[in-house]
């Protein structure tokens, strides 16, 4: 059903209203003066009545659907038909004005788009291969433009950070509370905001695919899908008009039957009419749905729809990838054993390899490579092996990285004595071989994020039964980290594969509903089984947000358990409305048919339950979510905030030159 735009509803309303307190003046203070009372009903029915007509007659040709307006309009004329013309104005006065508001404030949760979009910035300080820097509208950026950010400006694109040290407040895109220290290879999201120090930055990704356009495309998609509850209160609303219809009818002629004369059983009839109409009940859900679909948004979770918001309510079961879920992906080399003693050459071979992986393990040999200073090798033919490895084939002729799994499949022997103390360690293993030959082995240990233990408490104290890890690592690190976050042994899972994971998600889904948090990318066929697929730290992660049904854009843990408690805070509301809806209803009803409930109360009881039911969902607006709290690993440490602290006469310096060059 088509509506009129905010500006006309609010002037037809007060025109009809108008009308309304014209009519009134003439019946209670000019003795009922005719003209008077004429003038100002016309008015009442021309400006409330012929819109909400028309709309009901559109609804009714083009869709085949009758609506709450035609209940409004048929119990309408029936009042002016029975000479109770003023109270037909009362309805029409209080049912125009009950929609406007509605729209006004359900229009406070369909902002969300204009507030994401509203966070692009119009233009960036794009330098060019000769060192000059131009102002330039930020839609002509493209992929490798190198992009001068200055103190306080806005991110213009998505992109990687290639010179420069500052700190970013990212809570428009991540819900990220405090600021995030960022250097020369970090990542930065469009709409964010650098707070200091000059950073150059390397776009990455086209306007049309930032984080922002799909958090738009998400947020768009979300209120467009219709969740269980909405879909049923739609199809219940159109059928229960049909029956209400009906039942003005049936009741007209039984209160004719029962000796009333015409009048009263017509002005019996609208009433009834009007009192059980359906407005609150269709309205409850989905005013509480897009409440909280909003404040999640602007919280940094992306739900997609109401489905994925009412499921995750029903959730009492949660299993969690562990690296880069519960711990911080930022893995470190805390042991290496070269089976020749060259722990430079094995270590070169070994990040070569590495350099064709996404793993955070790969990321950790990487970066210790880089800390030595070692160059890499031409590696070519690389396959990754999920859940075991890498292999590839150099100067040297084939080789392979991974886990005992990888060993294994390789024929490789792990019995050799050097190995036997990284064996036992509560780290992860990473092997280098050649075929069946084992050439060295490094440890490398994740640390815990400093949230997940809090999340975990808070997912307890929410009525969560149970909480699983499961992970692909050895068993011994597995319980190093479950232990740390107060897990029982058997809701460890250690050495599984993808496929592992998905069985046991769906054997723990049988009679119960699960969620499962993962990184989105090795973990994408889990995300899919589990009845809510949840992806961790998905802002720039096209994989995350197309797999999952919830996109986590921080890291940080905590946010979960707010999400969780958003959606059944949300499921309450809900029963909330309902219940208040349906009991107001029978009230009105009863009242109608059998003490000659007066219609003004009828049309008021019912308008002013139904803006309500509205004002109730959009509670949910201010959702504490919305203040969002970061982990600790991203908060600027002290030293940190104190290397990045400016006095405006740098900040001066920094900013001139763009100046001067910029004009």
């Amino acid at each position: 059903m088509q509506r009129l735009s905010i500006d006309s509803s609010i002037v037809l309303t007060a025109a009809t209203v108008l009308g309304l307190a014209i009519a009134l003046v003439g019946n209670w203070f000019l003795d009922g003066n005719a003209s008077c009372i004429g003038f100002g009903t016309a008015l009442a029915y021309l400006a409330g009545g012929v819109p909400t007509g028309w709309r009901a007659l559109k609804a009714l040709w083009n869709e085949r659907t009758l609506d709450i307006d035609l209940l409004m309009i048929v119990a309408a004329i029936a009042a002016a038909a029975v000479g109770a013309a003023i109270e037909g104005a009362v309805l029409l006065a209080l049912f125009s004005l009950s929609t406007t508001l509605e729209e006004r404030a359900m229009g406070r949760a369909r902002r969300a788009i204009e507030a994401l979009m509203a966070l692009r910035p119009e233009t960036a300080f794009r330098k060019s291969a000769d060192g000059a820097v131009e102002e330039v509208p930020a839609s002509s950026l493209s992929v490798d433009d190198i992009v001068v950010l200055r103190p306080g400006a806005r991110v213009p694109a998505d992109g990687t950070i290639m010179a420069g040290r500052g700190a970013l407040d990212e809570s428009t895109i991540t819900g990220e509370s405090m600021p995030v220290s960022k250097e020369p290879g970090g990542k930065v999201f469009e709409a964010t905001v650098n707070l200091d120090g000059v950073l150059e930055v390397q776009v990455t990704k086209s306007l049309e695919h930032s984080t922002v356009a799909r958090m738009i495309a998400l947020v768009t998609e979300a209120q467009a899908a219709k969740a269980p509850s909405e879909r049923f209160s739609a199809w219940f609303g159109q059928r229960y008009t049909i029956a209400v219809l009906v039942g003005a009818v049936v009741a007209l002629g039984v209160f004719y039957w029962l000796g009333q004369d015409w009048e009263t059983a017509l002005y019996r009839a609208a009433t009834l009419l009007v009192a059980a109409s359906p407005c609150a009940i269709v309205i409850s859900v989905p005013a509480a749905i897009l409440s909280a679909l909003s404040a999640a948004a602007r919280g940094g979770v992306l739900f997609k729809g109401g489905a994925a918001l009412e499921t995750l309510a029903a959730v009492d079961i949660f299993a969690f990838d562990k690296t880069g879920t519960l711990t911080t992906g930022r893995a470190e080399v805390t042991g290496i054993v070269a089976v020749d003693g060259n722990e430079t050459d094995f270590l070169t071979a070994l990040a070569s390899v590495e350099a064709h992986s996404e793993h955070h393990i790969a990321d950790a040999l990487r970066r210790e490579a880089a800390r030595r200073e070692l160059e890499l090798h031409d590696v070519h033919d690389v396959k990754a092996i999920p859940s075991a490895g890498i292999v590839g084939r150099d100067a040297g002729g084939p080789v392979w990285v991974g886990n005992r799994r990888m060993a294994q499949m390789m024929g490789a022997s792990l019995d050799h004595d050097d190995f036997q103390a990284l064996q036992d360690s509560a780290e992860t293993v990473v092997y280098l071989g050649r075929e069946a030959r084992v050439l060295g082995a490094v440890s490398v240990a994740d640390t815990l994020r400093d949230t997940s233990a809090n999340a975990f408490a808070a997912l307890r104290e929410s009525g969560v039964k149970t909480i699983a890890m499961m992970t692909g690592d050895r068993q011994p690190v597995a319980l190093r980290i479950g232990e740390a976050l107060g897990l029982k042994p058997d809701e460890i899972h250690a050495d599984m594969l993808p496929e592992d994971k998905v069985r046991l998600v769906g054997e723990m889904a049988r009679d119960r509903r699960i969620a499962f948090v993962g990184d989105g990318v090795n973990d994408a066929a889990a995300l899919a089984r589990a009845d809510v697929g949840i992806a961790m730290g998905a802002a720039g992660s096209d994989v995350a947000l197309q797999a999952a049904d919830v996109a986590l854009l921080s890291e940080d843990m905590e946010r979960l358990a707010a999400a969780h408690r958003l959606a059944r805070r949300t499921a309450s509301i809900i029963r909330q409305n309902l219940v208040f809806a349906i009991g107001a209803m029978l009230i009105l009803v009863t009242g109608a048919a059998f003490f000659e409930l007066p219609l003004p109360l009828a049309v008021l009881g019912h308008e002013g339950g139904t803006v309500l039911v509205v004002l109730n969902g959009l509670r949910l607006l201010n959702d504490p979510i919305r203040k969002g709290r970061g982990s600790a690993p991203e908060r600027m440490t002290p030293e940190q905030a104190a290397r990045h602290e400016h006095s405006p006469a740098q900040d001066r310096v920094a900013i001139d030159p763009l100046r001067a060059r910029t004009g």
